[in-house]
């Protein structure tokens, strides 16, 4: 737990970076045998990107500075729930352990009934990877609102 809280942490300030440069507040970071190895913020609205989402930057961070498109060996935490185009990349690359720190609630969430499980396991990968959420929930909703 101490460890999830202290990768939370440093996604944590990545999502007030984004939120100070104008952007949604969500942070990811990717850590591989306890070092992080890539850090993502949302930056939609810095660059106009619809794919600049936290997840989906510190993915494409990983690859290059691992020399490799396979993640398997790589924790991806994040602050807000992946949506799921995140969590689409999330399996096209192979990460095994996702860490959330809060979920949207009621009609907070703009894709209806989805949650990362369900499309995990539509797609076939249920039991592939380990999900645990709400580490840091309360700071981690804060930011994102």
């Amino acid at each position: 737990m101490e460890q999830h809280q202290r990768y939370m942490r440093e996604a944590l300030a990545e999502a007030h970076k984004g939120r100070n440069e104008g952007n949604l507040g969500v942070g990811t970071v990717i850590v591989r045998q306890g070092e992080i190895i890539a850090r993502g913020r949302n930056l939609v609205s810095a660059t106009h990107d619809p794919t600049a989402h936290a997840e989906t930057v510190a993915i494409r961070k990983a690859g290059p500075a691992l020399g490799t498109d396979d993640l398997s060996d790589c924790s991806l935490y994040t602050t807000f729930q992946p949506c799921p185009m995140c969590c689409g990349a999330i399996m096209a690359c192979g990460i095994r352990t996702v860490v959330i720190g809060a979920r949207p609630i009621g009609s907070a969430n703009i894709y209806g009934d989805y949650r990362m499980e369900l499309l995990v396991d539509m797609a076939g990968q249920g039991g592939q990877i380990q999900l645990i959420d709400g580490i840091l929930e309360t700071e981690s909703r804060e930011v994102r609102y």
